[in-house]
């Protein structure tokens, strides 16, 4: 057991300000020491600065504990105190002739948490020497920040890859004769869609594969349809596999098979963004040069006025509407091209790929070829951070143009899961559809979990929802409040996917990751590797910022007519700037062309949203760099309030002033009735300026509509 005294002492070649500097900033000790998570600055009392520090383990309690900071003055002594439990720690910094003396004295350390209290003596210095090499690696600018997990050796992949596969009950056996056996029968069907929808017949044909709001098709089904469907492609509509398609289309079973039936006769099929609006459309569909679209009858007015030589076939199958543009070939629908009969046509040599436009919230949505599965380490990879099962039932509200709902529902075949596609996500609904199907799994993106959050507790209580395990978002940041908050009312079944159309999935945080660090992107799954790089693509040491590389089975095959990212090492640029945590988590500070420099200080505006979210008078926050005659830049902060709050500018700028630094108070501050945002979620930032404002966004069909 660990006494009420312990003096710890250790000597490191860094210079004593340095030392200094990184011992009186919450944000080391979250980035550099085991055990201690969010570590947030709050409002001070009687000049003392707090912390709100969160402590604890995956497998421990986690403690929220208020710590001040004492400062001893002259850069020599300062100390650490909890008061709410009589615990402090004295910090202590001598001059050593090339190095630096640190002594640190640690008083009742058991009372922060029953985990420091079974420790011994010699394991609490050990963490504390573990956490100072880390300083010292960061002030030395040390490569540490790469984290690889299951890359070793294509053997020991492989058979991570079987554990993976046992464990989910994919494989039913951990033989490696007859695992192999198994895993070879399903590669025969190959790693598609189609291929899991055929292979799936094979082993269930009457189990139910996709529900939507008016239908429900087994794995049969769907794979007779789309051999149908696919041969009517070919023999009616002249398609082959040197051809593309656009779909535009929400979550439903239609939309679904028109994928599933390209695919197989090797033509690419463009998922346009329903979100984007006509002109963007039109544009898109000339970069891509498409002459066939498969069209909802809701969404055909975004692309009415397409040239008449773009042909448009109907995905949903109501009645059609009148006064269709001349020229339009009936607007037959896949129904009717099913019912012609065509189930023969020519394989092609590979199959037809997937296009997903990028959200295009810093520009033009570009399209990106998302690569076909490869073998079963990319559902592994995913099993090994998301405890999915066999035979299970997802709601996917997400949409299925996007990266995530697109990913979800390719998994789903292979765990020959029943997917329930909500076409128009309302949280009634979709809080109605996990009840009544008894459902597993919510796929969601982070706009969705903010409004089932936001129903009044009486809605959320009409519906059962004890069936859910997993809620898994992706697309967007989750802010701390939101995760915390979704926690306390669902218990701990979120799941936050880190990731991007062009690298898949990067990390994935569990709920055991969100306890102790709720704004942390987690940790990589099997097969992933993760560098945080410098300018000249470098590692940056554990707890510095750089920019995110991924490396996957799943990086895409490229942009249309777009040079494709950086690659440093096999490993893709995000865009997106980071830091690794001692437990080798990843936190995303944001987009690299959102940190500004103002006065000579790297400011992100995500610390400033996180910190506004937490406020129960604002709904939603957006915080972005703007040019300043003074300071070079400044953050701007856009704000929607509740009604009858009573928040003002001047409150948000004394809350930040006293959590933040200087440079990070938002000089101007804008009230806005809602946030543009794409139909993913993603709030378009550079929207925020200009022209844009004071306008406010458009909706179309209950989502932010974005007009180019």
């Amino acid at each position: 057991m660990v006494t009420d005294i312990v003096e710890v002492t250790a000597d490191i070649p860094v210079a004593r300000d340095t030392v200094w500097q990184l011992l009186t900033d919450p944000a080391t000790y979250a980035r550099l020491f085991a055990g201690i998570g969010a570590c947030d600055p709050v409002e001070a009392i009687g000049g003392l600065p707090q912390w709100r520090v969160r402590v604890g383990g995956p497998h421990t309690e986690i403690r929220t504990l208020t710590i001040g900071l004492l400062d001893g003055g002259h850069g020599r002594r300062f100390e650490l105190r909890c008061a709410a439990v009589g615990s402090f720690v004295a910090v202590r910094l001598r001059q050593r002739e090339e190095q630096i003396r640190v002594t640190v004295t640690y008083f009742a350390p058991g009372r922060i948490h029953p985990a420091v209290a079974a420790l011994d003596n010699e394991r609490l210095e050990a963490w504390t020497h573990e956490g100072l090499g880390r300083l010292v690696q960061l002030a030395h600018g040390s490569a540490t920040s790469t984290v690889v997990n299951g890359q070793d050796s294509a053997l020991s992949f492989s058979a991570a890859v079987l554990r993976q596969m046992v464990a989910s009950g994919v494989v039913r056996t951990y033989r490696p004769d007859h695992g192999a056996r198994q895993i070879g029968s399903l590669a025969t069907w190959g790693f598609t869609l189609g291929g899991g929808y055929a292979a799936a017949a094979v082993r269930e044909p009457d189990g139910a594969a996709v529900v939507d709001r008016d239908s429900v098709r087994s794995f049969t089904q769907i794979h007779e349809r789309t051999q149908a469907l696919a041969g009517a492609m070919a023999a009616e509509l002249g398609l082959n596999s040197r051809d593309a398609i656009g779909l535009l289309a929400r979550n439903h079973v239609g939309a679904v098979e028109t994928m599933v039936a390209a695919g197989k006769l090797g033509v690419d099929v463009v998922l346009l963004n329903a979100g984007l609006s006509p002109r963007q459309l039109e544009e898109t569909v000339q970069r891509h040069r498409l002459t066939t679209l498969f069209v909802d009858d809701d969404l055909d007015p975004l692309i009415r006025y397409l040239n008449s030589d773009v042909h448009r076939y109907r995905t949903d199958c109501g009645v059609a509407e009148p006064n269709r543009l001349p020229g339009d070939p009936e607007r037959r629908s896949i129904d009717d091209l099913i019912a012609l009969g065509h189930n023969e046509f020519r394989r092609p040599q590979s199959p037809g790929r997937l296009i997903v436009l990028t959200s295009g919230t810093s520009g033009a949505p570009k399209g990106a070829r998302r690569p076909h599965p490869k073998g079963f380490g990319t559902v592994a990879a995913l099993l090994s951070r998301i405890p999915w099962q066999m035979n299970e039932t997802m709601v996917i509200p997400a949409p299925l143009f996007h990266t995530w709902g697109l990913a979800a529902l390719q998994l789903s075949t292979a765990l020959r899961a029943t997917v329930v596609l909500q076409d128009e996500f309302d949280a009634r609904e979709c809080l109605r559809l996990v009840a009544e199907n008894n459902a597993s799994t919510l796929i969601l993106v982070p706009t969705m979990v903010q409004r089932i959050l936001d129903l009044p507790v009486a809605e959320r209580a009409r519906y059962d929802t004890s069936s859910l395990r997993v809620v898994a978002s992706c697309g967007a940041p989750l802010t701390a409040a939101t995760v915390l908050r979704f926690a306390e009312v669902f218990g701990e079944i979120l799941y936050n996917v880190y990731g991007s159309t062009e690298v898949s999935w990067a990390t994935i945080a569990t709920p055991e990751d969100l306890r102790i660090s709720p704004t942390s992107a987690g940790r990589p799954p099997l097969g992933t590797r993760i560098a945080v790089l410098d300018h000249d693509r470098r590692p940056v040491p554990i707890g510095a910022t750089g920019r995110i590389f991924v490396g996957n089975r799943m990086l895409f095959d490229g942009y249309v007519n777009y040079a494709p990212p950086e690659e440093a090492g096999g490993l893709l640029d995000t865009g997106d700037l980071g830091y690794l945590d001692a437990a080798g988590r990843l936190f995303i500070a944001g987009r690299g062309d959102e940190m500004i420099i103002s006065g000579g200080e790297n400011v992100f505006p995500r610390p400033v949203e996180e910190a506004l979210s937490y406020l129960p008078q604002i709904t939603d926050v957006a915080v972005v760099g703007v040019p300043d005659h003074e300071f070079g830049q400044r953050l701007a902060a856009y704000v929607v309030k509740r009604e009858d709050s009573g928040l003002d500018s001047d409150m948000i700028r004394t809350y930040i002033r006293n959590r933040l630094s200087r440079f990070s108070v938002p000089r101007d501050v804008t009230f806005l009735e809602s946030l543009p945002r794409g139909e993913t979620g993603k709030i378009i930032k550079r929207l925020l300026s200009g022209d844009y404002l004071p306008g406010q966004p458009v909706f179309a069909n209950g989502m932010p509509h974005v007009d180019a």
